[in-house]
């Protein structure tokens, strides 16, 4: 068994994190690969001696991925594990990390990975397209949601929402979260929209500070075609965040479309946390 382990530099600091599950999981009999999610700033110094692989060619015949840091860096770990098939866990170093498996005082638990003690949960992802003038020229997958937000000097963003080629909304406000039901407690959530069981699938469309009283959260079937179609206005700008990711800047007229990809991130289960034990635990602070 082949498990590739992915520390975020800066929140796994000195990578003592994945350095201590290295040594859990070779004691259990478990081969281990190290490597980075992404190329950290050339000043910021890692341990020298370690031996860093290329994430693309472990994959191709890994086992596990396990991640080191906060939600993000597990949804940038599906964005990479979609394609291979590979099932991800993800180890909390941050503060809410509601998608980790496990904290980081918890790595002793990753030696029942050897006895094949964990479950694997398909989880729904989303394949999303910018369409400008007709033509496709941005796409990305996303674990969490597809937010369109207003920039910064625009008052508000105003745009039509389809699905299936019906209208079926007209939102004016600071912008739009198209979710799987596990973005739902994700920005969705934080924007009013409702909460989703993660193996549910359904598409929820849930608009951002809406200036209407009756703008409501719409909850529609997996198979449906979303699409938001911005206004043609001037000298107003809106972005396309996937995942949380880099900004990508729209412009009036622009095409978001959102469909249920065919394939799904495989989440690995260690413990015997129900989804509402850790909502309670992470959204349920006084």
């Amino acid at each position: 068994m082949k498990i590739i382990l992915s520390p975020n530099p800066y929140r796994d600091r000195g990578l003592r994190a994945a350095q201590s599950s290295a040594k859990i999981l070779r004691e259990a009999g478990v081969d281990t690969v190290l490597c980075l999610p992404f190329e950290p700033d050339p000043h910021f110094e890692l341990p020298r001696h370690l031996v860093y692989s290329d994430m693309d060619s472990e994959l191709a015949d890994a086992d596990m991925l396990i991640c080191f840091g906060g939600d993000g860096t597990l949804l940038h770990a599906a964005k990479q594990a979609y394609n291979s098939g590979v099932p991800i866990m993800g180890v909390n170093m941050g503060s809410v990390g509601f998608l980790a498996e496990l904290e980081h005082s918890e790595l002793s638990k990753l030696a029942r990975i050897a006895k094949r003690e964990y479950t694997v949960e398909p989880r729904m992802m989303l394949d999303v397209s910018l369409i400008h003038e007709g033509q496709e020229i941005y796409a990305d997958h996303a674990l969490n949601d597809a937010a369109i937000t207003k920039g910064a000097v625009a008052r508000v963003v105003e745009m039509s929402i389809f699905s299936d080629g019906e209208q079926i909304a007209s939102v004016s406000g600071d912008g739009v979260v198209v979710a799987t039901p596990t973005g739902s407690t994700a920005y969705s959530l934080s924007a009013g929209g409702p909460i989703v069981e993660p193996k549910a699938q359904n598409l929820i469309i849930t608009p951002i500070a809406a200036h209407a009283l009756q703008s409501k959260s719409i909850v529609l079937a997996q198979d449906r075609v979303v699409e938001v179609r911005l206004a043609r206005q001037a000298r107003k700008t809106a972005y396309l965040s996937v995942d949380g990711g880099r900004a990508v800047r729209l412009s009036g007229g622009d095409t978001i479309r959102v469909t249920r990809s065919e394939r799904c991130v495989d989440l690995v289960h260690l413990t015997d946390r129900s989804f509402y034990q850790i909502l309670l635990s992470k959204l349920g602070r006084a």
